[in-house]
């Protein structure tokens, strides 16, 4: 075996392993990102020149976000400087410990707090200069804030400027008070979603419809203006108090929102974001690429809790939740509630596709589709046989791990060719020991199975999904070698059974076809017409099979191997 062999099997690093990348998401880049800025700040602190453009060339995979973030923070130590002087008692004006209400705090009456979260503070507030009741939203306390948050709460200001729709809550302004950044926004008063679920559980099918529908026109509005959300959620959408039979929601919390029309972003440092149970699969591999899609699939998340009363995932932990993301289909609304209309499970299913593109392309589609289930119209989702078709075809989310086996099967082709060949040989040659085909197909497939599995699991961890097809490869091997002796044990003469190995290799393809790539079943269809072949034409049959077999493993093998080493070089 080439010694290069080795070193071509892909790593951990892959985009497929996602055992590496659930357990260090938060580690690694975030953490040299941060010190890297904790040594500029010292270096500002104490009156030397921040040697900035050394560290972004010893680390030029985050030199973009560090160049960012130290912009983004001398902007903020500028206006600091130019606000109120009392920049040393914010952290005191909003700390939990010495809260009291009412108090006056600029133009605006603090007259409660609404909530804490890991960016903010929010209070119920009076604005004086305009006699309304708004929501102020504080960064959290200056002494624990980071150069990072306050980065972030600026991207969100901007974002949630620009939006204005009736499902979206309403920025008022953006300002400091004391050297404190915050938010003013519209007032809701009302539960939050997953206020709502908790205290009164699933909603019936229609109710949700309308709800999900409601909130995906204000999504679809956020994209139009640029801005994906990200971690869209049941605890991020306000419900209006309404004497109507439902509420109306509104979306809040643009923290972890993501400008689409720029080639940078602060949040894109390699860290995963979002929430577990309701993050598509590209946000739990931390891929840069994350489209609207990413919010569609939050959008049936959402969907998935309001008709069965929880997520489509959830684990005792955030990353066993990750890992179900990743690996697990979503199990059928209708299997925890079996009230739920057949119609809006198929939009909810839809929209919880792993694969990007099988989720609607757009929040205004799938909104379009709950309207029209709401007005017994026909769904785009039924689809047409043709559709039916494509979906077959298409490669499945673990099609990814084949990365991991593009160059083993390549070389798995050149030992299927030789054993065809070599047992072809010997059928011409008249060799009637049958001992002599069992060495060649036992101790051939037996050592290139060791010496297989050995490479692979030297290229890193192997997924579930990869013992999956590796029990299926060893069944049928063990299945072909079974043949041999089931010849000796029936007194047969050798090769008599041989029409059977292309059934057998065809069974293996089938099940690579559900759980990889639909595209095997022409590999499923191919063996099966080897074997009639075979029973025809004994004579040439091994040959054919040989090539056939080479065939289906180095087309998808070469196909692979070369998008591992196109994903090496946009990395």
């Amino acid at each position: 075996m080439p010694t290069h062999l080795v070193n071509e099997i892909p790593t951990a690093t892959s985009r497929c392993a996602a055992h590496h990348k659930a357990s260090t998401y938060l580690m690694d880049r975030e953490e040299r990102l941060a010190l890297a800025l904790d040594e500029l700040f010292r270096q500002h602190s104490s009156g030397k020149e921040p040697e900035l453009s050394r560290l972004a060339n010893e680390q030029p995979d985050i030199a973009a976000e560090i160049r960012e973030l130290w912009a983004v923070s001398q902007l903020a130590d500028f206006a600091r400087s130019h606000s109120a002087p009392a920049v040393s008692t914010a952290s005191a004006e909003f700390s939990s410990a010495q809260e009291s209400f009412p108090r006056t705090l600029g133009d605006f009456t603090l007259l409660s707090e609404l909530g804490r979260g890991g960016m903010g503070v929010v209070y119920k507030a009076r604005q004086s200069s305009l006699n309304r009741v708004v929501a102020v939203k504080f960064v959290r306390e200056a002494n624990l804030a980071s150069e990072g948050d306050r980065a972030r709460f600026r991207l969100e200001a901007e974002s949630a400027a620009r939006l204005h729709h009736p499902n979206i809550v309403t920025m008022h302004n953006v300002g400091t008070l004391n050297g404190q950044a915050y938010l003013c926004m519209e007032y809701i008063d009302g539960l939050t979603l997953a206020e709502r679920l908790k205290s009164g559980g699933p909603l019936a099918s229609r109710d949700a419809a309308k709800m999900v529908a409601a909130i995906a026109r204000g999504v679809q509005h956020a994209h139009e203006q640029g801005v994906l959300h990200r971690d869209l959620k049941p605890s991020n959408i306000l419900l209006t108090q309404s004497e109507a039979s439902q509420p109306e929601p509104k979306i809040t919390d643009f923290g972890l929102a993501k400008q689409l029309d720029r080639a940078e972003s602060l949040t894109r440092t390699g860290l995963i974001v979002g929430t577990p149970s309701y993050m598509a699969p590209e946000q739990a591999t931390s891929r840069k690429d994350v489209t609207a899609s990413a919010d569609i699939y939050s959008l049936g998340a959402i969907l998935y809790e309001l008709l069965t009363g929880r997520p489509p995932f959830q684990a005792s932990n955030a990353m066993d939740t990750l890992l179900l993301v990743l690996e697990q289909e979503a199990v059928p609304p209708r299997d925890f509630n079996p009230t739920v209309d057949r119609d809006l499970e198929l939009i909810c299913l839809k929209c919880l596709q792993k694969p990007p593109e099988l989720r609607y392309s757009t929040a205004a589609g799938l909104a379009k589709d709950l309207d029209a289930y709401l007005t017994n119209e026909p769904l785009s989702v039924q689809g047409s046989f043709g559709s039916f078709v494509s979906r077959l075809l298409r490669e499945t989310h673990h099609a990814a791990v084949l990365e991991n086996w593009g160059l083993l099967w390549m070389w798995h082709s050149v030992v299927i060719l030789v054993l065809c060949l070599v047992t072809q040989l010997m059928g011409w040659a008249k060799i009637e020991s049958h001992f002599w085909y069992l060495i060649v197909w036992g101790a051939g497939l037996l050592t290139w199975g060791w010496i297989f599995w050995r490479l692979r699991r030297r290229g890193g961890p192997v997924l579930f999904v990869e013992r999956q097809i590796a029990h299926a490869w060893a069944a049928g091997t063990t299945s072909s070698i079974g043949l041999f002796i089931i010849e000796v044990v029936q007194q047969l003469p050798p090769l008599t059974l041989s029409p059977v190995l292309p059934v057998l290799a065809g069974m293996v393809f089938f099940f690579k076809a559900g759980t990889l790539s639909g595209q095997f079943y022409f590999a499923v269809l191919l063996y099966f017409a080897t074997a009639v072949y075979m029973a025809l034409f004994p004579d040439t049959g091994h040959i054919v099979f040989g090539i056939v077999s080479a065939l289906t493993f180095v087309v998808p093998g070469f196909k692979y191997y070369r998008q591992r080493k196109r994903s090496q070089r946009l990395r």
